[in-house]
């Protein structure tokens, strides 16, 4: 096992995976297929989003969940995937207790019915 420190470089990897798994739930547990082409997009969303923040913010959002949500929250919405399965996924968000999501999950869920 290596003592190396991760790199920012790692943590833009994992992070970058992190959404990813995140992307694949969502769309999993709504019974839906993904739309493969914008997931791609939010990811290089997400990653040009956090890129262009100062290095401070961007060590904060590698160690705060909270943080790393919206960040996922905002490049869902850039990257169009609001826009996608709109109709399904606004009609089961209308009825949450029926979604079977964590409640972070609500990140993605209140951009279908806002």
């Amino acid at each position: 096992m290596s003592d190396r420190m991760p790199t920012m470089a790692d943590q833009f990897h994992i992070l970058q995976d992190e959404f990813r798994a995140h992307l694949e739930t969502f769309y999993a547990r709504l019974k839906l297929a993904p739309p493969y082409e914008s997931v791609e997009k939010a990811i290089r969303a997400l990653t040009t989003a956090v890129h262009a923040l100062p290095k401070a913010e961007q060590t904060r959002i590698m160690s705060d969940p909270a943080a790393r949500w919206e960040q996922f929250r905002l490049a869902f919405h850039t990257s169009g995937l609001s826009k996608k399965h709109r109709g399904i996924i606004a009609g089961l968000a209308r009825d949450r207790s029926a979604v079977d999501l964590p409640a972070e999950y609500d990140h993605f869920l209140h951009l279908f019915t806002a």
